[in-house]
């Protein structure tokens, strides 16, 4: 008994040491931004982080998205190497290495879903200064809630106490002020008012407004003027996941590939389907390729459901437990646009791509990229690998 009190204590001990050491290497770095919401923490995390370092604050950013990355000071990255799950003690270590280059900014992308983790990264472990939610959507379900309210109250666990918060939400913002108000952190609703398209343009890849003129408003609160942190983040390289598009030149067919995998809950694969397809003319094909996990049915169905809304001539379903999907999706969808091909090679989904298109076709990826089997990652490669952008 007297041997577990004393190892009980030695091991007290040894976490109040860790916590005053975490906390010192926290509070090294003046500038502590957490981004959070549900879709375009990792663009955001990138954004600001180049904005940021083109204004001449030495900054250093973690992002969790696609692939978990570290971005240094003067823009280079590497890879976050995890010998097992994703776990937020991360963000521990990820200070104690920033110490050491005498940073004035961090940037670190929240890495919890679940809403008690989500309170424990930002107070005990980012203790930030400036808080950013993206947005708020019907995602992560079975652990934030069903409502959008439910969301959003898990998600403001990352407003600071006697902090500032920017965020682009619009339709659950009175919640969040609300949130922030009884912790007397200050907060600002942006929304995209002078960003010009050719302004948009000049990013390698395509980006949302509201990501753009979000983290403009961040950088601005941390001095940097507009046109500096523009020009940084439009120089920046894009988060692996972000939506971009790829033209590939088979004989006289014209075949554009958009991979939209990222943006994998309704809402925001529908807005991005429909941004894009604004564009085109009526007569184009247009594909979507959705891509499936076993352990991830209720979000193929919510993909699904969406499609209803879309116009579009094919469904194809890839990846894992594509004949359950069908059988979902024949009681929504006209039978003759359903296409199962499961997990076949990459380059037989590009064929019949192919076979199916005349002139010129449209096809989006969606749903989720990774899974035991990386499957939506090894598409996004064979459509890569086959583009003019190669």
């Amino acid at each position: 008994m007297v041997i577990l009190c004393l190892a009980t204590l030695i091991i007290l001990l040894f976490l109040f040491v860790e916590y005053i050491r975490h906390k010192k290497c926290v509070y090294s770095i003046p500038i502590r931004i957490h981004v959070n919401g549900t879709r375009g923490k990792s663009s955001v995390t990138r954004l600001i982080a180049a904005g940021l370092r083109n204004g001449g604050i030495r900054t250093v950013a973690k992002t969790t998205g696609t692939l978990p990355r570290l971005i240094m000071p003067d823009g280079k990255e590497s890879a976050i190497i995890r010998l097992a799950n994703a776990n937020i003690i991360e963000q521990k270590y990820i200070f104690r290495h920033a110490q050491t280059m005498d940073l004035r900014a961090i940037v670190v992308e929240c890495m919890a879903v679940n809403p008690f983790y989500q309170w424990i990264t930002d107070r005990m472990l980012v203790k930030a200064t400036i808080s950013v939610i993206t947005n708020v959507r019907l995602d992560h379900v079975d652990v934030m809630g069903d409502h959008l309210e439910s969301i959003a109250l898990c998600l403001s666990n990352t407003i600071p106490e006697k902090g500032v918060c920017f965020t682009a939400e619009k339709q659950m913002y009175p919640v969040l002020e609300n949130i922030a108000h009884k912790r007397n952190c200050r907060i600002k609703q942006v929304v995209p008012f002078d960003i010009t398209e050719e302004e948009m343009n000049a990013f390698s890849y395509i980006e949302h407004q509201d990501n753009v003129q979000l983290a403009l408003s961040v950088c601005e609160y941390c001095g940097i003027p507009r046109a500096i942190a523009l020009q940084g983040m439009q120089k920046a390289n894009p988060d692996p996941g972000a939506l971009k598009r790829y033209l590939i030149i088979d004989q006289k067919k014209k075949i554009f590939f958009y991979n939209v995998f990222a943006s994998n809950d309704p809402d925001s694969t529908a807005f991005i389907y429909h941004l894009i397809t604004a564009k085109l003319s009526t007569n184009v094909l247009k594909i979507i390729i959705l891509n499936n996990r076993a352990d991830r049915f209720f979000r193929s169905k919510q993909l699904v459901d969406m499609c209803q809304s879309l116009s579009l001539d094919f469904l194809l379903l890839t990846g894992e437990i594509v004949e359950k999907v069908a059988n979902y999706a024949e009681n929504k969808l006209d039978h003759s646009k359903i296409i199962t091909l499961g997990e076949i090679l990459p380059e037989l989904i590009y064929n019949k791509i192919r076979e199916l298109t005349h002139h010129e076709v449209h096809v989006f990826g969606i749903g989720n990229i990774a899974g035991e089997k990386k499957y939506g990652a090894r598409i996004v490669k064979e459509f890569k690998q086959r583009s003019l952008d190669n």
